[in-house]
């Protein structure tokens, strides 16, 4: 769901995808065992959260909503104390009482899943007007930072690149906030700043990819992490995204003049070719590793497939889920409370049951990796006009029970 993420976690998580060729590349920086992190109450998982505390909740917000469960006011209140004065989130601050400095390195992905997390748990939220103000602030902050050609970068500051700039872009939809009318000073979109990553149809390489950022020379290099990214977000929408209606095969196609949401659909093509073999997205070998066989991207696979999905092509994205459903336990479990919300909005976006995914209950799953979610609320007029919560009642009312589907982007290890 974001490459652009869990620093050293992610090298930890590569042992059990890289078995022992990678072992070396894992120990160099390895994640601190959790006996030897204190995690704060009301936080989801037992990792480390220096890289990712606002993150994987924020994302597991998002999962649960889209199942019907609402977090916790312990969890709830975690996430809005994180948030720094001028409405920034960094990745995590360990000391929510010491208000933020020059010195707090404010996170404009944080920042903006963190918008979209608390939007979506506001409507059943103890404190509702407490949430607003927050995503407010968060939504108001994030406009201070825009680059002058309407991205974002990671840092506030920073060159935009193609995940930054999706991010944002979801949460502005998950807000009610056009993208296309949130304007840097120059009057540059995000759209503007999104199409400057899309590679051209005529590549044989990356036909219809994004790139992540232009490299040193200025040539886009096809990326699938912010391929699916940025499918999303030229299509307006986020990483709750559910599946489009009618159904389109993906193609690509060059316009004269381009748009973003042809760019977005082009986008869609890359990543049906990329799975149509394997049923899996892959990763480069990791530094130092023995072994450089490409191994299977189970992250960035989610991710592709709600962005199939949500372009119209669940049927391409078919062999990607079954191949998760069979191959992602052991990533799941060792990626925890986001690697979770992430096959819970892959499940979800294709009409698939969390509950059964394979022979995991992805719901109970994540559920147990935090403060446990309040009673799920099935009736239907506490949940039709939920909005921003990715919450759907056809689970409710197809499956008899709360079975929804909730990650995503960008979350297989967002810091390349």
């Amino acid at each position: 769901m974001n490459t652009v993420r869990r620093g050293a976690a992610a090298l930890a998580a590569a042992t059990v995808l890289l078995g022992t060729g990678a072992a070396g590349a894992a120990t160099a920086a390895p994640s601190p065992s959790p006996s030897a992190v204190t995690i704060p109450p009301g936080l989801y998982g037992t990792k480390d959260p220096t890289y990712d505390g606002v993150w994987r909740q924020s994302l597991a917000f998002l999962a649960q909503r889209s199942t019907g469960f609402q977090p916790s006011d312990e969890a709830v209140g975690w996430l809005l104390d994180q948030q720094c004065e001028d409405g920034s989130f960094s990745s995590y601050r360990a000391d929510a009482e010491t208000p933020c400095d020059a010195k707090t390195m404010r996170d404009t992905n944080a920042t903006a899943l963190a918008v979209q997390g608390l939007r979506a748990v506001r409507k059943q939220s103890t404190f509702p007007e407490k949430v607003d103000k927050a995503v407010e602030a968060g939504t108001a902050w994030l406009r201070t930072v825009q680059n002058k050609d309407g991205g974002w970068g990671y840092s506030a500051g920073g060159a935009s690149d193609a995940n930054s700039t999706s991010v944002v872009v979801g949460a502005l939809a998950a807000t009610g906030v056009k993208p296309g009318s949130f304007t840097s000073a120059e009057g540059r979109t995000p759209y503007d700043a999104l199409l400057t990553f899309a590679v051209p149809c005529s590549d044989k390489g990356g036909a219809g990819a994004f790139a992540y950022q232009p490299d040193k020379t200025g040539k886009l290099l096809a990326n699938a992490d912010a391929t699916a990214a940025a499918t999303l977000a030229g299509l307006g929408k986020n990483v709750a995204a559910t599946k489009a209606s009618p159904e389109q095969p993906p193609v690509c196609n060059d316009l004269s003049k381009p748009t973003v949401e042809r760019a977005a659909l082009n986008g869609a093509s890359y990543l049906a070719k990329a799975v149509a073999k394997t049923g899996h997205l892959t990763l480069p070998p990791m530094p130092g590793a023995t072994d450089t066989t490409e191994q299977p991207d189970v992250g960035n696979t989610a991710d592709a497939v709600v962005a199939l999905a949500a372009s119209g092509a669940a049927k391409e994205a078919k062999p990607a889920l079954e191949w998760l459903e069979k191959n992602s336990a052991a990533w799941a479990k060792e990626g925890g409370p986001a690697a979770y919300a992430q096959l819970i909005l892959a499940a979800r976006a294709t009409d698939t049951d969390p509950r059964r995914f394979g022979t995991a209950d992805l719901v109970e799953q994540l559920n147990a990796t935090g403060p446990a979610p309040k009673t799920p609320d099935t009736s239907a007029s506490s949940t039709s006009d939920d909005e921003g919560s990715g919450f759907d009642i056809w689970w409710i009312i197809g499956i008899g029970m709360v079975v929804g589907v909730g990650i995503g982007f960008l979350v297989s290890g967002r810091k390349k």
